[in-house]
């Protein structure tokens, strides 16, 4: 089947998407007839299907993704020459569009670690949990030192050992919402699914003090049985830097037998949690990939499994479509919620929601901030909204749920994968490199160019969905994907060796 030269989404579109550069003078096909190329567009831009007035709303997706600055002829390019975000009314109407799921007719399985109290992983790392950027040099240190000892070759079922460091821990305002947010993340990666063993290594005199993190948090030892306390280490307290990372990796060699120990075995696919995320993104987002994990996203609902969406500041523009989709007005509500708090905390510093999309974005073919929320809310498919969670937030709901992030990847999903999520798809256009140790994170290309020229980093390219092929398929392709690296089928990032320089909690407050 051949390549259309360009896409019309809806019928109610103003616009159509362009599968390749189309150059002036070409003429187009399209189902509202022929149109005559006016500009240079690139793949993944807009080209106007009709002439449009100056201030008139601009449609894609069936929806406004901004309104026209000044008259724009049809075959024109639709850009940020043309076009700016704007303001409009959204209609909520909570809860007007659940669908109920019907359960899959076949079970699916994964072959994963049950650990024995209600968390499955996908992977089975050892952590070392640093509660401050101050001790962080010295947990790589650790790390360092058990790779020169070769420790590691005598436990090939431990996947590695994973340095959670952060540039955090102090300067924030003691028990504030940074302290609770940033132990709340810290303990999510602690007691990780795909962790089977952690200690923590501290400084002695931070704010973020590990004492803190172990009662706020409940925090215990996963080897004791829930019965004692996780080991720390602090710096001051054993004189130093090199005797903490003696201690440390004495502390890690006597942990690493008991996670050798954990094998993996059959689990059902209702034990995944699934984060989504792009970044990195164009034009064909909305088109390709984050359809197709739309799709993989409701195959493991069907599952009885768990999908999250993230990036808040991502789904504004778009929110009105998911609040349809709240299981009840109180779960939508808290959506909005979330809305109105990123529009107050913006305000503070003299930004806006829409001072988005980014350069590559736009490069990409991106206008405003509505046309890439309403491509990025695809990655969350078509089921009820089931729960908003804040973030970090320990994800416990079945169904797709909201959390609560910024938009900045490394951030969103650290946050993600410290509520629980065990296996991560993130999606991507221009060409995002991400990975997030423990969690094995799927990298899909939105385009083949891209795909082809960044093979060893991206793990399938959706950009066939452009050459005819149905999102259905990638989606199921995606989902099968999904169960073999839950598997234990590495990703390209893994292979990589990427992972641990991209945890970056979320700092909300003032650095004091």
């Amino acid at each position: 089947m051949s390549q259309p030269a360009a896409i019309v989404l809806r019928s109610q579109d103003d616009v159509a998407v362009a599968t390749r550069r189309l150059e002036p003078g070409e003429d187009l096909d399209l189902p509202v007839g022929r149109i005559p190329v006016r500009d240079v567009v690139g793949m993944g831009h807009k080209i106007a299907l009709r002439a449009i007035s100056s201030g008139e709303p601009v449609r894609k997706y069936g929806q406004v993704i901004g309104f026209a600055t000044k008259h724009i002829p049809a075959g024109s390019l639709v850009h940020v020459n043309n076009i700016e975000a704007g303001s409009f009314d959204r209609d909520y109407a909570f809860s007007s569009e659940v669908v109920p799921v019907a359960p899959a007719p076949l079970k699916r399985t994964f072959e994963g670690y049950d650990r024995g109290d209600g968390r499955y992983g996908t992977r089975n790392y050892v952590a070392l949990v640093s509660t401050v950027n101050c001790s962080a040099s010295t947990s790589r240190y650790i790390v360092r030192k058990l790779e020169q000892l070769g420790v590691l070759k005598d436990f090939p079922g431990v996947d590695g050992v994973v340095a959670v460091t952060h540039k955090a821990g102090c300067a924030m305002q003691y028990g504030g919402p940074d302290h609770l947010q940033l132990d709340r993340t810290l303990a999510g990666f602690a007691r990780h699914a795909n962790v089977a063993a952690y200690v923590i290594i501290g400084l002695g005199c931070e704010t973020g003090q590990a004492a803190h993190l172990i009662e706020g948090e409940r925090l215990l030892d996963l080897g004791s049985g829930g019965r004692k306390a996780p080991m720390v280490l602090n710096i001051q307290e054993l004189g130093g830097i090199a005797r903490t990372v003696e201690a440390g990796a004495e502390a890690i060699i006597k942990l690493l037998p008991d996670a050798a120990k954990h094998r993996r075995t059959t689990i059902g696919a209702d034990k995944l949690i699934l984060a989504t995320n792009c970044g990195g993104s164009d034009g064909n987002s909305g088109v390709t990939a984050n359809p197709a994990l739309g799709i993989a996203s409701d195959l493991l609902v069907a599952q009885g499994g768990t999908t999250v969406l993230a990036e808040t500041t991502e789904i504004y523009g778009a929110e009105h479509l998911l609040t349809r989709r709240a299981i009840s007005p109180a779960v939508g509500e808290k959506l909005i919620e979330r809305i109105r708090w990123w529009e107050g905390y913006t305000k503070m510093f003299g930004a806006e929601i829409n001072n988005n999309p980014s350069p590559g974005n736009k490069e990409g073919g991106l206008t405003t901030i509505y046309e890439k929320s309403l491509g990025a809310i695809a990655k969350a498919g078509s089921t009820p909204m089931v729960d908003v969670l804040h973030y970090a937030e320990p994800i416990r709901a079945k169904g797709f749920v909201v959390m609560d992030t910024p938009g900045y990847d490394p951030t969103s999903m650290t946050g993600l994968v410290a509520g629980g999520a065990n296996v991560g798809v993130f999606t991507t256009g221009r060409g995002s490199v991400f990975g997030c140790k423990p969690a094995p994170c799927i990298k899909v290309a939105t385009n083949t160019p891209m795909f082809r020229r960044m093979e060893a980093d991206m793990d399938i390219d959706a950009g066939i969905i452009l050459s005819g092929t149905p999102v259905e398929e990638v989606g199921h392709l995606i989902f099968e994907e999904i169960l073999a690296v839950a598997s234990g089928k590495k990703t390209k990032s893994e292979m990589a060796g990427v992972g641990e320089e991209e945890f970056a909690p979320w700092s909300i407050g003032p650095t004091l």
